[in-house]
């Protein structure tokens, strides 16, 4: 899994790196933040809740014409979802809501579109690598966190999706961004009890971030 991570890794920069070399416009950095909505969505896995949670990390942005750019990406996002349990009992001390935690390194490769100065739509394949897996009885406090080892987890450590989304970046460097991404591949194991499970991760992501 190292392996597959540091070659797409590898790729996105090599790929930002020809680029830049074949346009003479300069190679944006930046970093980016914000809030993100997830759950897990499919004709077999209904009844969930979202999982409120953030995204942060890199970007590149590689000028390849006057409109359009490649946009590759490098971001820690905490996905998952909730489940509504009431507890009558109070056996569990529960605030009613257990929170399943699925945590990524996703790797964005967009392809940016600018319709007028600043207001730009993007689109491309997203790449993810899991990175953690528990859930949390008691999501609105400290405590409550239950990690599962990768010999229990019935759920892939690899994932795909597409992303779509728009943003608008300010002459100052700053910018907003909007962006839904859709999952391509199931998130249970082949081999697992949840075999044949129609399941996939969506999340809505909305932040800002600074090109330096």
């Amino acid at each position: 899994m190292k392996t597959v991570f540091l070659s797409t890794v590898f790729l996105v920069f090599s790929i930002a790196t020809s680029f830049g070399q074949a346009d003479s416009k300069s190679i944006d950095f930046g970093v980016k933040g914000g809030v993100n909505f997830s759950n897990i969505g499919g004709d077999d896995f209904r009844d969930v809740d979202s999982r409120t949670s953030f995204n942060v990390g890199l970007v590149l942005e590689v000028p390849i014409s006057d409109r359009f750019s490649f946009q590759p990406e490098l971001l820690y996002s905490g996905q998952g979802f909730d489940i509504r349990e009431i507890d009558q009992d109070n056996v569990f001390d529960t605030d009613d809501n257990i929170e399943y935690q699925l945590d990524y390194i996703q790797v964005p490769l967009l392809l940016k579109a600018y319709l007028v100065k600043g207001l730009s739509v993007e689109a491309g394949p997203q790449f993810g690598f899991k990175i953690n897996e528990e859930y949390d009885f008691q999501p609105t406090a400290d405590g409550g966190d239950i990690e599962i080892d990768d010999e229990d987890s019935s759920i892939k450590k690899f994932d795909t999706s597409v992303a779509l989304g728009s943003s608008y970046k300010f002459d100052s460097g700053f910018f907003l961004s909007a962006r839904y991404t859709f999952g391509l591949t199931d998130v249970f194991e082949d081999d697992s009890i949840f075999q044949n499970v129609d399941a996939k991760n969506n999340v809505w992501q909305f932040g800002v971030g600074f090109m330096f």
